[in-house]
């Protein structure tokens, strides 16, 4: 094992300090007085920021922490940045152990909390405020003394600072049910959290005037189970809003609801009335489906690997579609519906798994949850199925339904493709750029629904005329 030498924790030398002072002092005011022309007064990119992420729990408290690679070696004095190929092999014990010295939380009467260091790796991250650069991302969880309060103690944390009297250490949470902040996986463009998808707790920052880097003090509010189960209910909403294949199934599944079966081919109409009811019984299959695999994925009753819950939610599409264009399941969307629930609903509980909640905010969790799915999955029907059911008087819809069902079997394989190779494809890639235009899509359908509509009937009457 290579062996790192890291100097003791000491005051900066006056020279420096007073150097490190001045650098600051111009950086705050460039900040608070930009220049008007146009550039800055001073770098074109500001120095990248340390974060430290956190999701509380029940008992302990886990996140990463993301150091810039180029202040990270500022700080220990070696070239981690200027050779960081196979950084975490070479050198991941002896930067273990840097971490655990400089990573020490403690409860208000300084006992001190245990802290375990997971995995590192090394990342690529663009900003534009501060320009591309490599970070070296840590997961770590950290734990309280037996009866003591999990949401109140000092973080002591000087990693970088302890060297780079410049440098910050943004804190955020990413999740705690209590206050309802629940932000799935993803990070900014920037690698900064904003209001909308994490909580900013502080800043670790050294005190320039008096020379100290001061004790960081982490109060976090009690919260409530309403919050928490009010932000189950929005995630199960932004969980369906921003899940195009859950979305595209429903649809898919809805395009044939209109008609009935002649000779093995969709042929007459079903009236509106049937039409509904048909809706409500498939509808309602699909939510028993998923809400059984939810709730018991959720409790851990049940496992599948999430890459093959994600290829097989592709393939139930695939073949929704096939089924729009010609019936290979006739009469029974109803069980169709139930089964394909199912493996949707074991996707949902990959969602709730990662949660790590005791049974009483994992049952309130479950259902506003799926209240969320629900009320997103209701908005769609109401929005859609008028004018589905409109369309469907028309000779059009034959049309219509064919090539909505071809579109959704491409997308469908696009998915299967992508959960096989691990990576994106052409396909994927245009089904994501569609979505940001679902509102436009749905316009054209109401749109296209009347005017079609209304040739139909001008054609009908010149008909009869003749």
């Amino acid at each position: 094992m290579i062996k790192i030498k890291f100097t003791a924790k000491r005051p900066l030398k006056k020279s420096c300090y007073t150097n490190k002072i001045v650098l600051r002092t111009l950086l705050i005011f460039a900040f608070l007085f930009p220049h008007r022309g146009g550039g800055g007064w001073l770098l074109a990119h500001p120095m990248p920021s340390s974060m430290v992420i956190l999701k509380i729990y029940d008992k302990y408290i886990s996140g990463e922490i993301q150091l810039p690679l180029g202040e990270l070696q500022s700080a220990i004095g070696m070239g981690v940045n200027d050779n960081s190929e196979r950084l975490v092999e070479r050198l991941g014990d002896s930067l273990k152990i840097y971490l655990q010295k400089h990573i020490r939380p403690r409860t208000f009467d300084d006992k001190p909390w245990k802290v375990v260091l997971g995995e590192m790796k090394v990342v690529e991250t663009k900003s534009k405020l501060s320009g591309d650069y490599k970070e070296l991302v840590v997961a770590f969880s950290m734990a309280p003394p037996q009866s003591y309060d999990l949401r109140n103690f000092y973080f002591d944390y000087d990693v970088i600072l302890h060297q780079v009297a410049s440098h910050k250490a943004l804190v955020a949470v990413k999740q705690d049910w209590q206050q309802g902040i629940m932000y799935e996986d993803g990070t900014p463009p920037d690698g900064t959290p904003s209001d909308t998808t994490m909580q900013q707790v502080g800043v670790i920052q050294w005190d320039v005037v008096n020379n100290k880097l001061n004790p960081f003090q982490i109060s976090l509010q009690q919260g409530s189970a309403w919050q928490g189960f009010k932000s189950m209910v929005s995630l199960g909403v932004k969980h369906i809003a921003e899940g195009t294949d859950h979305l595209l199934f429903l649809l898919v599944l809805l395009l044939p609801i209109p008609l009935l079966i002649n000779q093995k081919k969709w042929a007459s109409q079903r009236s509106v009335r049937e039409s509904l009811v048909h809706i409500l019984k498939v509808v309602t299959a699909f939510t028993v489906g998923h809400s059984i695999t939810l709730l018991f994925g959720a409790l851990g009753w049940g496992f599948l690997p999430s890459k093959f819950i994600e290829m097989l939610i592709g393939v139930s599409i695939l073949i929704s579609a096939i089924h729009a264009i010609k019936p290979i399941f006739p009469n029974r969307e109803i069980y169709i519906a139930l089964g394909f629930g199912l493996i949707h609903g074991l996707a949902f509980a990959n969602t709730l798994q990662d949660l790590n909640l005791n049974p009483f905010k994992m049952v309130l969790s479950i259902l506003g949850f799926n209240i969320g799915i629900e009320l997103l999955q209701l908005a769609v029907i109401v929005a859609v199925i008028p004018w589905l059911l409109l369309l469907s008087r028309t000779s059009f819809y034959a049309i219509f339904r064919v090539f909505g069902a071809v579109l959704a079997g491409i997308a469908a394989i696009g998915w299967i493709i992508e959960r096989l190779l691990d990576e994106p494809n052409i396909i994927t890639n245009l089904m994501a750029k569609a979505t940001n235009y679902s509102s436009w899509l749905l316009g054209f359908l109401i749109i296209g629904t009347v005017l079609l509509y209304f040739l139909e009937k001008r054609r009908e009457g010149m008909t009869r005329v003749v």
